[in-house]
């Protein structure tokens, strides 16, 4: 069996060497011309790390990121609201959930690859359907036969466009600003990570690296994104605590990466005929869990056992019914947070806090509980 994977993201790269490691051959096909270590950091959970730490992947992770320890939602002003300790699932699945620099990721994972071709500058374009699999065609002018598809493109996935089009991305109504700075965290704050929620925006930092932060900062908006600038990032968190202020001043405004919040309306179907799809291409969620990536890489696992063990088709019905409920459930939770996070109205904000406040660490325990664990093959 040869496999053709689309997208040379951290899902994709995950799926190839699970699947070298089972004795399957595959190729990525990468629309960029060269993969530099850039982007911003990544939240790697206690779900996702067990897959790394089964593709023996855990130590080289540990060793280039931070580990996270818990994760804190607080006021504007860093008073906590909730908090999640991470120590029980430590203990119960023997890993650490750590953050790390997503072009750190992407190159560690490359490295990895024994037999897998990268090719880059292959942009698809579309597919068309033979009799013993697809053609591929691409923005290159290059046409490849290709057996058997994994689409790992993304929330504009050209493989689901092809295969399943009727499909509705929706806009958030938030713009979303990532970043990546060289700073000392205070001792408290260099083990967990903090979101502090105010009043229709929102402001999340944790370390990666040493003396490196990774911060996210979002904002809701009605009409236009346009109303919202990255020059005056500093004038809307003016509020924040000192720390948030000293971590954005801190940043390079021409290296924050800016983008509008999407996610892909949870669908039934992620699958058709020998083409299927993983990651944001099948699920793509707004990223208000830290699951996104989490959610590729459990993909990228269950796909690769799945394949292992069964027929093609099979495999990808097998993986469908395993994955979609809680990958349903990411999407559809995340979407309600994002909601919940911003609030503009007073009252409600203080109701919000408090109900946060009020909720027992044993129902946080347990709705982590679900997301943390593995589906079994």
């Amino acid at each position: 069996m040869s496999i053709d994977i689309i997208g040379a993201g951290i899902g994709g790269l995950t799926t190839a060497i699970a699947l070298e490691q089972k004795g399957i051959k595959t190729r990525i096909f990468e629309q960029a011309e060269s993969i530099k270590p850039v982007g911003a950091g990544i939240i790697l959970a206690n779900n996702a790390m067990q897959v790394f730490d089964k593709l023996g992947l855990r130590p080289i992770i540990e060793a280039n990121g931070n580990v996270m320890s818990s994760m804190n939602i607080t006021k504007s002003n860093l008073k906590p609201l909730s908090k999640i300790d991470f120590s029980y699932f430590e203990k119960k699945h023997q890993t650490k959930s750590i953050a790390i620099h997503r072009g750190t990721l992407q190159q560690l994972l490359i490295k990895q690859l024994k037999s897998t071709e990268i090719k880059l500058n292959h942009k698809l374009t579309a597919l068309e359907k033979t009799a013993n699999g697809y053609t591929l065609n691409f923005e290159n002018g290059k046409q490849i036969k290709s057996t058997t598809l994994i689409g790992a493109d993304g929330l504009n996935s050209v493989v689901r466009e092809n295969i399943l089009p009727n499909n509705n991305i929706r806009n958030a109504k938030q713009i979303c600003w990532r970043g990546v700075t060289e700073y000392q965290l205070p001792l408290n704050f260099q083990n967990e990570l903090n979101e502090a929620w105010g009043k229709s925006e929102r402001f999340g930092f944790v370390q990666i690296a040493e003396n490196k932060v990774y911060w996210y900062a979002l904002k809701a908006f009605k009409q236009n994104k346009d109303e919202f600038s990255v020059g005056q990032l500093d004038r809307y968190f003016y509020t924040y605590h000192s720390l948030i202020k000293n971590i954005i001043k801190a940043t390079n405004k021409a290296y924050i990466n800016t983008a509008e919040i999407s996610d892909l309306k949870p669908t039934d179907i992620w699958y058709k005929g020998n083409a299927c799809l993983i990651g944001d291409a099948a699920h793509a969620a707004t990223p208000n869990m830290g699951q996104g990536a989490c959610q590729a890489i459990e993909d990228a696992y269950v796909l690769s056992e799945c394949l292992a063990k069964y027929n093609t088709e099979k495999a990808f019905s097998v993986f469908q019914k395993l994955r979609l409920p809680k990958a349903h459930q990411v999407v559809k939770t995340s979407w309600r947070v994002g909601k919940i996070a911003h609030l503009k109205n007073p009252l409600l904000i203080g109701f919000r806090n408090q109900v946060l406040k009020l909720t027992p660490s044993s129902i946080n325990r347990k709705q982590n509980e679900q997301i943390f664990q593995l589906a079994e093959v």
